[in-house]
């Protein structure tokens, strides 16, 4: 099966916009690549990889592992130079990019200890010297880290790649349509790198049943018998690639005119667009629009069109933001600035070149019109993912239940971090060993060397040259003189909030600053790159609202619908808490745990809730699990309850308007020292 042939391109069901955007960079790969965010089994990946069939064949230089071509050779080629060098006719390569790859795998990697041993210069080329003339895909680029999106990136927009390492450098060329999916749920892209995507599209399964049964039908055929399903959509294949091919070359012919340039300034001014990317991207995007209609000249139409694919996901200003944009407000700024603008007749094709005005690829066999697609499975039906706010649940216990309050406006916090040294995912929170970041120390390498401590080498092998023979200016240095250096940054955490909804925090103003707190907490926890979870209790239990996520606009979601009213189950609450964190240190032992109870402190419900609450705080105390207390009680006279359990969590409480104030940077410490006594 694993030389199957890849589902067509053209027997995908509708997602008119995921086509359009993935043809698009075919056509000019400098509009700069595509993200596509959608939910699961939207034929996010099945799409990438059916339209590396249908990019057009490359002639590479014999031998060069670098793809350069034999009219033009890189100059700076490691493998040059190419004089008299052969051709080889071959497919652009599709190359994905694991999440777990490391910078060596994306860059490649100079092969250090045959440079210090052996004086041999040597270059292992990585994934961008592979994805070079081609489609370089990154599936789930929103998990990877953020250091190789920037270099991914960097590379994208420059078509080079440069090693540098230890006063060597290598530099090649890298060309290639970047393509990148993502799951929302599972996290967001910074605003700076989701900027850096040329375009991005929406998927989502289509719910009418006609494009599910028509999705069904073609997976399952493809499933049964592959090539036989591809011979069927072949001559369509061909149309689609002849199509491509006439695009790009037509597209030097493009003419964008004044008119359409003023209109997309206006747009991107209009919609208060950062930077000018958005400008030269709506610019490239209408080009190339044009050219895959068969138009020399770039119309009103392919404004519009370019605007809904470049600019929703510039629009973002924090992560619950959702990406959109104003359709009428769109064409209102159009209409103001389209004066002059004697628009050709776009056909009866429509703006994007075919049927319903799509752009996309014509349909297939009575294709509906919509998008349900093949994919990794079907579309599932509607319910309480990750991100969707769940239906209010009756009060339990005593207490009336009240509607979701609205949360107080986020505002900005200083740093809660984990104490110690952790070893976690990379992120910007808490002291970690890292790969990137200052180096403090060396040691002996353990497998591959990959950062070289070249002073600590340099110490080692010293001692013995005369030993060795030295007769020259040059250091004799042994593999087992080699040392890695060690680096400190930072780390990425679980932070896990365990909210109290219950009737004694159901005054209208304390839960609407309270919803601000954590909503300013889990911003933080966005920029700081961690995992999120939420706990919530009330009446007479708890519950797992959001299950540990990279995803904080769920979190965010979940939050502002979330109801009170009933009793205090604070031990419910806290147990909830400490099986959550079992079962993530089971999952992920190297991302340490923050856990913030957001409380008055009050416990009333269950048997014996008082003593019950103190047990269950020493659990988390035991274990070592760094807390913080944000003190929820207000008004002239306090029991100070919510300072007793920080105690007894081993932890440190802050109150609302600490939380804000220049008092929290001694919180910090306070939050090192205690949980450094508890362990």
């Amino acid at each position: 099966m694993s030389n199957a042939p890849h589902y067509p391109f053209t027997a995908i069901v509708g997602q008119e916009d995921l086509r359009l955007g993935l043809l698009l960079n075919a056509v000019s790969p400098a509009v700069g690549g595509v993200l596509v965010r959608g939910e699961k089994g939207t034929a996010k990946s099945t799409a990438v990889r059916a339209l590396a069939a249908l990019m057009p064949d490359v002639d590479v230089v014999a031998g060069c592992r670098f793809s350069c071509a034999p009219g033009s050779p890189d100059p700076g080629c490691p493998d040059g130079p190419h004089t008299g060098a052969g051709a080889v006719h071959r497919p652009a390569r599709m190359v994905e990019l694991p999440v777990g790859a490391s910078e060596d795998r994306l860059v490649g990697a100079l092969d250090i200890e045959r440079a210090l041993a052996d004086g041999v210069k040597a270059f292992e080329p990585g994934l961008l010297a592979d994805a070079h003339r081609g489609v370089l895909y990154v599936d789930e680029v929103n998990l990877l880290h953020d250091h190789l999106v920037d270099l991914l990136l960097d590379a994208a927009a420059m078509g080079a790649s440069y090693v540098e390492r230890e006063g060597v450098s290598v530099r090649h060329a890298a060309r290639f349509l970047l393509v990148g999916t993502m799951n929302p749920e599972e996290g967001e892209l910074r605003p700076q790198l989701l900027d850096r995507f040329g375009l991005t599209v929406e998927v989502a399964a289509s719910r009418e049943p006609g494009q599910r049964v028509e999705v069904v039908r073609r997976r399952l055929a493809y499933d049964d018998n592959p090539a036989a399903f591809a011979a069927r959509w072949a001559g369509e294949e061909a149309v689609l690639r002849e199509r491509i091919v006439a695009a790009r070359t037509l597209l030097p012919s493009v003419t964008l005119g004044d008119a359409a340039l003023r209109q997309i300034a206006a747009t991107c001014a209009a919609f208060e667009v950062d930077g000018m990317r958005a400008d030269i991207v709506m610019a490239r995007t209408a080009t190339a629009l044009a050219a895959w209609a068969g138009r020399t000249d770039v119309t009103s139409d392919d404004v519009r069109q370019a605007a809904l694919l470049a600019l929703p996901h510039r629009r973002r200003r924090n992560p619950f933001d959702a990406p959109g944009l104003d359709e009428d407000k769109l064409d209102e700024t159009l209409e103001e600035f389209g004066g002059g603008d004697d628009d050709p007749d776009p056909g009866p094709d429509g703006p994007g070149g075919g049927p319903g005005g799509g752009g996309g690829v014509p349909p297939q066999g009575g294709e509906p019109d919509g998008a349900a697609a093949p994919g990794d499975a079907p579309g599932e039906a509607p319910g309480d993912a990750p991100g969707e706010a769940p239906a209010p649940a009756p009060a339990r216990g005593g207490g009336a239940e009240q509607a979701p309050v609205r949360a107080a406006e986020p505002f900005r916090t200083k740093v809660l971090s984990v104490p110690g040294l952790g070893e976690g995912a990379a992120g910007r929170r808490s002291r970690a060993r890292t790969e990137h970041g200052r180096t403090t120390g060396a040691r002996r390498p353990r497998g591959t060397l990959t950062k070289l401590h070249l002073a600590a080498t340099v110490q080692a092998a010293a001692p013995h040259q005369r030993a060795r023979g030295r007769s020259g200016p040059g250091l004799v240095v042994r593999r087992d003189d080699l040392r890695q250096a060690t680096r400190e940054g930072r780390e990425g955490n679980l932070v896990l909030f365990v909210v109290d909804a219950s009737g004694s925090m159901a005054a209208r103003q304390r839960m609407g600053a309270v919803k601000g707190a954590v909503l300013s907490l889990l911003l933080d926890a966005y920029q700081r790159r961690d995992k999120v979870g939420l706990v919530t209790f009330r009446g007479s239990s708890a519950d797992l609202a959001l299950p540990p996520t990279s995803s904080v606009d769920a979190a965010a979601a979940r939050l502002e619908q979330l109801p009170t009213g009933g009793r205090t189950p604070l031990a419910a609450g806290l147990l909830k808490a400490h099986d959550v964190l079992r079962v993530e240190r089971l999952r992920d032992p190297a991302r340490r745990p923050l856990l913030v109870v957001v409380t008055d402190g009050r416990a009333t419900g269950g048997p014996e809730p008082v003593p019950l609450a103190a047990r269950a705080a020493g659990l988390h105390a035991a274990e070592g699990t760094a807390s913080v207390v944000v003190d929820c009680e207000t008004g002239p006279v306090r029991l100070g309850m919510a300072a007793e359990l920080a105690g007894r969590l081993g932890g440190t409480a802050v109150t609302l308007d600490e939380l804000r104030a220049d008092a929290i940077a001694g919180l910090v410490r306070d939050v090192r020292a205690t949980t450094g006594r508890a362990a």
